[in-house]
């Protein structure tokens, strides 16, 4: 099954997609933030691009693993995408995973700038590999 990630942020939307078997993950990019509208568009021609059949939104949960503002607001925005898309949405814990997408990038190209949106794809792609196996151990 291939699962297409979200990382939501202000300004951008850092985009992941999974290969075929839902196995692997991969950034793809992210979505410039305009209206809600536009995003939920954007998002659903990314999905049906890659043929996704779920798609994964990134919960901010606090360290303690607790809901606070921005979670809230994630998962406002994750109930409408899901009911604007045809594929099922749901959300998973997010945390640490801009710290690891930074480390992952200074590791490949250390001292290397960085490209607008290059750290929110990455992360989005660290959500969705965790959630890849994380479902991989549930499975018989």
């Amino acid at each position: 099954m291939r699962v297409l990630a979200l990382d939501l942020g202000e300004r951008r939307i850092g985009v992941a997609v999974s290969d075929p078997s839902g196995t692997v993950a991969r950034p793809v990019g992210v979505v410039e933030r305009k209206s809600r509208a536009e995003d939920f568009a954007a998002i659903a021609r990314l999905v049906a691009e890659y043929g996704a059949e779920r798609v994964i939104v990134g919960r901010p949960l606090t360290l303690r693993g607790e809901v606070g503002p921005q979670a809230r607001w994630v998962e406002t925005y994750a109930q409408a995408l899901a009911d604007a898309l045809d594929v099922p949405v749901e959300l998973w814990d997010e945390r640490y995973t801009t710290v690891a997408a930074q480390e992952i990038l200074e590791t490949v190209r250390p001292g290397k700038r960085r490209r607008r949106g290059e750290v929110d794809a990455v992360a989005a792609a660290v959500l969705l590999q965790g959630f890849l196996e994380a479902r991989k151990q549930v499975k018989p």
